[in-house]
């Protein structure tokens, strides 16, 4: 029988009619209409799987007129194994690992269950038809910070609901946390690190406060609504960061050593970059942004393989923390 199995279209398909199987085991009874309204698909969508079970997987497969439902006529038949294909073990073997940017929040004890609950759908023996597995793809996650499981929903709540929310924050520079009244607009996620972008009532300014740092979230008897001209692009770079600097787009020319070039021209760094390449190897990255802060962290991280040609206030900051860290390590006495 083994080689009778098919490959399915997708995961979907195959999760749905293991499920049709373990619904008929034992001499069951189940009628077209319930499953169509259970899997969300058409009538024609359970012909083809019933068609599947008993053409590809010769399941004693047969329509009770009495009963109007469909039922094995053997009733210890039942799906004996399932292979994954190549494709759909990548898939599956490297979810887990791809949850990493939820982690610390409540989405990845949801992700959990919904793993659980795909798993449960399966037969006991699953035939995997690959040449690697999950241990030979290895994934290196950024340290994340643990975001509070209240505040974590209630955000979400907010925007959804177009509700006032107040809550305690604490920057990263402060020691202390403050109050703030706030209109949650949209949530973002860079890197692992989650973020809400709003409205903040006492500054009456779009501001960015990151989740982690919120406490003690409560929703006001107010609602809010979003301005028509409220763009979220406007206030951060999609492409390079969440930093908060309306309407301060700049352009960049960055110039990398062409034992940076290969590294540099296998990305894209930007959606609306340019390169040009000399002829010593050396590259030239064009682009804009109103990210100064995280692109002055992204150069710093290059050394001396970067070069900064615009704007020469980038220049200026990087000639300053390359003077600080300079004096920090000649006066330690270490």
């Amino acid at each position: 029988m083994d080689n009778k199995i098919k490959r399915r279209n997708n995961i979907r398909e195959t999760i749905r009619f293991v499920q049709i199987d373990k619904k008929l085991r034992g001499g069951k009874f189940v009628k077209m209409k319930d499953l169509i309204l259970e899997f969300g698909v058409n009538q024609r969508t359970i012909e083809r799987d019933f068609a599947y079970l008993r053409d590809e997987m010769d399941a004693p497969l047969e329509y009770d007129r009495t009963r109007k439902a469909y039922h094995y006529t053997d009733p210890t038949f039942s799906i004996p194994n399932v292979v994954l294909t190549e494709g759909e073990l990548f898939t599956v073997s490297i979810l887990t690992h791809l949850m990493e940017q939820y982690k610390n929040t409540p989405l990845e004890r949801s992700f959990k269950n919904i793993m659980q609950k795909v798993a449960s759908f399966l037969p006991e023996n699953v035939v995997v038809n690959s040449a690697f597995l999950n241990s030979d793809i290895c994934f290196i996650s950024d340290p994340l910070p643990k975001i509070d499981e209240h505040c974590f929903n209630a955000i979400f709540t907010a925007i959804r609901s177009r509700t006032v929310i107040s809550f305690d924050y604490k920057s990263s520079k402060r020691k202390t946390y403050n109050e703030k009244i706030f209109d949650a607009y949209n949530v973002l996620c860079q890197k692992g690190n989650w973020y809400t972008i709003g409205l903040d009532h006492g500054t009456n300014e779009i501001r960015v406060y990151a989740l982690a740092r919120i406490k003690n979230i409560a929703f006001k008897p107010e609602l809010f609504t979003i301005p028509n001209d409220f763009n979220i692009e406007n206030h951060i770079d999609m492409n390079f960061g969440i930093w908060n600097n309306p309407k301060q787009i700049e352009e960049y020319e960055i110039l990398f050593s062409p034992q940076t070039s290969n590294y540099i021209l296998e990305r894209e760094w930007h959606k609306e970059q340019q390169t040009e390449i000399y002829d010593d190897g050396s590259v030239l990255l064009k682009f804009k942004s109103n990210q100064k802060q995280m692109i002055l962290s992204w150069i710093m991280g290059f050394g001396n393989e970067a070069t900064v040609i615009n704007p020469p206030e980038l220049r200026e900051k990087i000639k300053a923390e390359c003077g600080a860290m300079i004096r920090k390590y000649k006066s330690d006495k270490n």
